[in-house]
């Protein structure tokens, strides 16, 4: 009884998978207590596997629902699809009509230069500058939008290092471009970088824009970005001339 209340003892104390081996000991040692020894140990075992068996059952259901967060909830990404969606030209029909009249306005003073320029077969230094004036204010506005929207609470767009530094770069973008007074072709390339850089933050980078106004925000650059074009184009092939000599 008292081999048997120890080899008990030492069973109780190791896993399952080594019970066995404690088996074969204890039948070398007492051929007695071999058989109480068996029912004993049939006794412990079945619980064990029982237990075992309902342990393996209860993990499914748990490594289902990580496999879910790991994989995409529809629930999750419903919410997180509203504030990173992608975009599409028939999402300009979802847009404000006070955003689409007022963002589509806002290219009279690109296209109206080149237009200009172009009916007179003149190229204008005075004009083409007011031109990238116009163009930096547009740029510089764009960086300040990204800002504003990154620091009321609860917006999708974080006002970490990377939102609001990306927001500084379109404004200094501007201030270089006002500073080539005497030569226009540079500034106009500075402006159509600041352009593409903005969109480029506002498509990849950095979320939180509806689908609208990221196919707003593609129509309006490509346009100013060839009207830009169209006056650098004027200015090589046209003859140049000042609107001072004209009135004079």
């Amino acid at each position: 009884m008292l081999r048997f209340a120890s080899g008990r003892r030492m069973i109780s104390g190791f896993s399952v998978w080594r019970f066995p081996q404690q088996i074969t000991r204890a039948a070398n040692y007492s051929t007695e207590a071999q058989l109480p020894f068996q029912s004993q140990a049939s006794s412990v075992l079945k619980p064990s596997r029982a237990a075992s068996t309902n342990r393996l059952l209860s993990i499914r259901p748990v490594s289902w629902h990580v496999s879910r967060l790991i994989h995409g909830d529809p629930q999750g990404t419903s919410d997180r699809g509203s504030t990173n969606q992608g975009f599409s030209l028939r999402a300009l029909t979802q847009a404000p009509q006070p955003a689409l009249y007022l963002g589509f306005s806002g290219l009279v003073p690109f296209l109206s230069a080149p237009l200009l320029m172009a009916a007179t077969q003149s190229f204008y230094p005075e004009v083409a500058y007011a031109q990238v004036v116009y163009g930096a204010s547009i740029v510089s506005f764009l960086g300040g939008a990204r800002w504003g929207f990154a620091i009321p609470a609860g917006s999708p767009a974080q006002p970490d290092w990377m939102n609001l530094g990306n927001s500084v770069v379109p404004s200094l973008l501007a201030w270089l471009a006002l500073l080539c007074r005497d030569n226009i072709a540079e500034g106009a390339l500075v402006v159509i970088m600041g352009l593409g850089l903005s969109l480029h933050y506002d498509l990849t980078l950095l979320p939180g824009y509806p689908a609208w106004f990221k196919a707003m925000r593609t129509v309006l650059t490509l346009v100013a970005t060839f009207s830009l074009v169209a006056t650098l184009t004027i200015k090589k092939f046209c003859t140049e001339r000042k609107i001072k000599e004209n009135q004079n």
